[in-house]
């Protein structure tokens, strides 16, 4: 396990990464003996310096929630992060100099109306504290960089995991739903970049029910004497594969029945 003072620095270099715009080597490099604990306590000192800025977390995302991903990471779960209120966009414009090197995927919001606490959460537990369904872009970004400079070699999870699970934005838009008026692995979305369809997918990709993640998630928590509390944005996982985004690029998201909703990096 690394010693405090070791992750105090590594978040403060996410933190300076991510203000500056240039990435870091992968942690998992530059120290072999890295663990997936020790990615945690990193990504966690680094949204406790956020939130010291004034920052204020408002809910939590998943991801590494398909089988695929799980297999080409060499894990066999998926991993979180912490949501702030900065990270939140409407439909619209994205500032396209927030990011490094961003990428767009298509996912589920949960809007929680109870807490969900313990090791004991079920998938039935979930929907019934859930308030409602929402459309969700998520927008991943790299302040490590995704392939060692050196070697071309992928980042590690451990490397992900401590960068906030590559978590930097969502928009939120579409329609609300109640869950319970929803077949969730039957939701689906077209992704349009410039008008061209990028990916296609339905939320069933998401461990063939989104709401599965969510209730993962609680019970990864309660060890650490955290809980998804009422009112929380949860970000369920995403069920197509990240696009690449640029500063101008167009995106339509079309989730049927659940709405459309465009956003432009500018």
């Amino acid at each position: 396990m690394f010693s405090q003072d070791l992750i105090a620095r590594l978040a403060r270099e996410l933190h300076e990464s991510e203000k500056s715009r240039v990435q870091l080597e992968h942690f998992s490099r530059r120290f072999p003996g890295m663990t997936i604990e020790d990615g945690y306590a990193i990504s966690r000192a680094w949204v406790q310096m956020k939130l010291a800025e004034g920052r204020r977390a408002i809910g939590h995302k998943i991801g590494l929630t398909s089988r695929a991903m799980q297999q080409a990471s060499q894990i066999d779960e998926p991993d979180y992060g912490t949501l702030l209120d900065d990270m939140l966009f409407a439909p619209g414009a994205v500032p396209a100099d927030r990011f490094i090197a961003p990428r767009v995927e298509v996912e589920l919001a949960f809007v929680l109306k109870h807490r969900l606490a313990g090791e004991q959460v079920g998938m039935e537990e979930v929907l019934r504290a859930t308030d409602c369904i929402q459309p969700a872009i998520e927008i991943i970004d790299a302040r490590i960089e995704q392939f060692d400079r050196h070697t071309r070699v992928m980042r590690k999870v451990q490397d992900t995991i401590s960068d906030n699970a590559a978590n930097a934005g969502l928009v939120l838009g579409g329609r609300k739903m109640d869950p319970k008026a929803l077949d969730l692995p039957w939701c689906g979305a077209i992704l349009r970049c410039n008008g061209v369809v990028e990916e296609t997918g339905l939320a069933a990709g998401v461990q063939g029910h989104p709401a599965i993640g969510v209730a993962w998630l609680a019970r990864k928590l309660a060890p650490w004497g955290e809980c998804l509390e009422a009112g929380e944005i949860v970000l369920a996982g995403s069920f197509t594969r990240p696009v690449a985004a640029k500063e101008g690029d167009v995106f339509d998201a079309d989730y049927g029945p659940l709405g459309r909703f465009e956003f432009t990096f500018t």
